[in-house]
């Protein structure tokens, strides 16, 4: 079949073909997904506008675990760019169907984050992941394609930075946040593509006005999710010790910090979060040279 305004249909990725339906509207084009002589789902590409598409696909049951989903939708993908113009394709998939997913991947599709109360399922709305592929993104059989679209689905695990600063009585510095009631170590969360430890030089610089270096690492806690926060990991080090005078040559941001305080254990307990109390109390009580990998603030049995 040819069509002037689509260009040559069917589209063939060996005994795969998608077939342009017969009814075929402008702004919603159905493909009749085929397999030698059957018949075996079918993929809409909807037109959001003149650069962009949206994707859906169904596969009969007989024909599902077999690759064809993936090879259709990369032929209507790449008559989308090819033919259509479009710079742009995009899909929403629900959050449990890892079947659907897995196809979109392997199709090329990045997933690019949820998309909240999105569609309806019986009565009530519901999540979506959106997925999607761009004109220039490398070819999804490709290594840097692959690589591409993997990163995309993997977890991200936040990290946060936090460094232990003493004075001469053995007192840590504890800031006094301007958007929670505890107080914290100094720190915070490590940009993309940032080490830890350079995080930390970073955020003390800017919170505090001052420059303090790493000198060791004293553990690596992690901490589960709490309080509407998702779970996190939490790189402390050391930064040495200072004198109690130098609070005063502080220069803090006054968006995030109050003020900074020396604190002993017990004042820790008092006004500290509960992470850093448990922590703090932690190195003080164990016995043996660190670096740690602690769980919420304490050992862990690893069965060893």
């Amino acid at each position: 079949m040819s069509d002037t305004r689509f260009g040559s249909i069917p589209l063939h990725d060996g005994d795969v073909a998608v077939r342009l339906a017969d009814d075929a509207d402008p702004t919603l084009l159905t493909f009749v997904v085929e397999q030698g002589d059957e018949t075996a789902g079918s993929v809409g590409l909807r037109r959001i506008d003149d650069a962009r598409g949206e994707l859906t696909w169904t596969l009969r049951s007989t024909h599902r675990g077999r690759g064809i989903g993936v090879r259709a939708v990369r032929l209507v993908v790449g008559y989308a760019f090819e033919r259509l113009g479009m710079t742009r394709v995009e899909a929403y998939v629900e959050p449990g169907n890892q079947a659907a997913l897995r196809l979109a991947a392997r199709a090329g599709l990045r997933r690019e984050g949820i998309v909240r109360a999105h569609g309806v399922r019986d009565g009530s709305r519901h999540d979506s992941i959106l997925l999607a592929r761009l004109a220039d993104d490398p070819p999804p059989a490709s290594r840097t394609g692959f690589v591409h679209v993997l990163n995309a689905a993997l977890p991200r695990k936040r990290v946060i930075t936090q460094g232990l600063v003493r004075n001469e009585r053995g007192e840590f510095l504890l800031c006094e946040l301007t958007y929670k009631p505890e107080w914290d170590l100094p720190g915070g969360v490590v940009e993309p593509g940032e080490s830890p430890a350079t995080g930390l030089v970073r955020e003390v610089d800017e919170e505090l006005g001052i420059e303090l270096r790493p000198a060791e690492l004293v553990a690596i806690n992690w901490l589960p999710p709490w309080s509407g926060w998702d779970d996190a990991c939490i790189v402390v080090f050391a930064l040495g010790t200072i004198p109690a005078s130098d609070v005063e040559r502080m220069r803090l941001d006054p968006t995030e910090i109050r003020d900074v305080h020396w604190c002993d254990l017990d004042l820790v307990a008092e006004r500290g979060t509960a992470a850093t109390n448990r922590l703090l109390r932690f190195l003080a009580a164990v016995d043996g040279p660190g670096p740690f990998y602690l769980e919420d603030g304490d050992r862990p049995d690893l069965g060893g």
